[in-house]
């Protein structure tokens, strides 16, 4: 986890907060955020069983407001945004003309002719370019990089809802998965969605950075007897992993299509105007030759992101991303291999350090929330 020199390095408003707790502080992403508290086994392990609270104030927030705003963001987006009602959120992907993906994001219908964009902090510049320049093709439509409004705070796992309701007064039990509502929390203003990227149930409030202290230290008092605790980017890896959520780029990026990422489902084939649909057409009438599948190993060893994959001693493929679970206990991972070895039972080898190590094609999601 490296990037930009110290130099340029952005902190969080949560930054002190954390250097505070005494997290081991990583560059990522352009950023100085924290990697683990205690450490990622007991972090990932907490969201699971109780509940996790994480900083995730590096990601980019773009609006794209006016008369022409749908028009615009379901040219940019491979779903369909017209079927969101008015605080509704919807996973989506911005594609290339090929059908591949430069960021994937999550989509909020703020009002009728106004949304808002959450995509990953790598790629916030790039894709506030890339959708600036698009949005100008639509008409009355304009598009704002919004990322220094907004402090997002996450807290994930079982116990989120009976931690964060003595907080506010927004019904919390009443916002549905992928929905949002705005209220206080803490006293802050704040947008509170039901939205999360660690397979386990939770809310994203995003507050104004100057309250993002005040309303950290609130969720993590309210949360002290249910053993909420401060989790870092180590546990999100791992946990997103486990639930078997991609990660750009690692598992997606400008080489991948969304059909052979296996994420078909956040096609929206209703959407005739996205940049990508004529290609993506293409391929689900031809099939794709290669997919993205789980893995478990069989012999002794951690797959990681660049292994090789192996058939008959051939590379035909390579690991995106692979860990031991702190929670199931397993070596996973993903990997794009070619289609006819994808069904789930498929023996495969991982080359790891020259050597050949078994493994098989699992269905994903490794983990689903309620499955232990």
């Amino acid at each position: 986890m490296t990037d930009a020199a110290d130099t340029d390095i952005r902190k969080t408003a949560l930054n002190a907060r954390h250097r505070a707790l005494q997290a081991r502080m990583v560059p990522f992403a352009g950023w100085d955020m924290p990697l683990e508290y205690a450490g990622i086994t007991s972090e990932h392990n907490a969201v699971r069983t109780s509940a996790g609270l994480f900083d995730v104030s590096h990601m980019g927030e773009i609006e794209i407001a006016g008369k022409d705003a749908l028009a615009a963001v379901q040219r940019i987006a491979c779903s369909d945004p017209a079927q969101l009602q008015v605080g509704q959120a919807q996973y989506s992907g911005l594609l290339t003309p090929e059908g591949t993906f430069i960021d994937d994001l999550i989509i909020y219908r703020m009002a009728p002719s106004h949304f808002l964009l959450v995509v990953n902090a790598g790629n916030a510049a790039k894709d506030f370019a890339w959708i600036s320049e698009q949005v100008k093709a639509v008409g009355a439509a304009a598009a704002i990089d919004s990322s220094s409004r907004y402090a997002l705070i996450a807290i994930q796992g079982p116990a989120s809802l009976d931690v964060l309701q003595p907080l506010t007064g927004a019904d919390l039990a009443e916002i549905k998965p992928f929905w949002f509502s705005f209220g206080e929390v803490a006293n802050a203003r704040a947008a509170i969605a039901r939205t999360g990227y660690t397979g386990e149930d939770g809310y994203e409030i995003f507050v104004p950075p100057n309250m993002a202290d005040k309303v950290w230290q609130a969720i993590l008092s309210s949360g002290e007897t249910a053993g909420v605790v401060p989790a870092g980017l180590g546990a999100r890896d791992t946990l997103r992993l486990e639930a078997g959520m991609r990660l750009h780029g690692s598992d997606i990026d400008e080489t991948t299509t969304v059909l052979e990422a296996g994420l078909g489902w956040i096609i929206g084939w209703t959407n005739e105007s996205f940049i990508g649909r004529d290609r993506l057409l293409e391929q689900k009438a031809s099939g794709v030759s290669r997919k993205l599948v789980g893995f478990e190993m069989v012999d002794r060893g951690i797959a990681r992101h660049g292994h090789p994959v192996m058939l008959n001693g051939a590379s035909v493929g390579v690991v995106t991303s692979g860990t031991q679970t702190p929670y199931l206990g397993k070596a996973i991972g993903m990997a794009y291999v070619p289609v006819e070895h994808s069904a789930p039972g498929t023996t495969i080898a991982i080359d790891i350090r020259g050597r050949a190590a078994q493994a098989r094609v699992v269905k994903m999601p490794f983990y689903k929330r309620g499955s232990r």
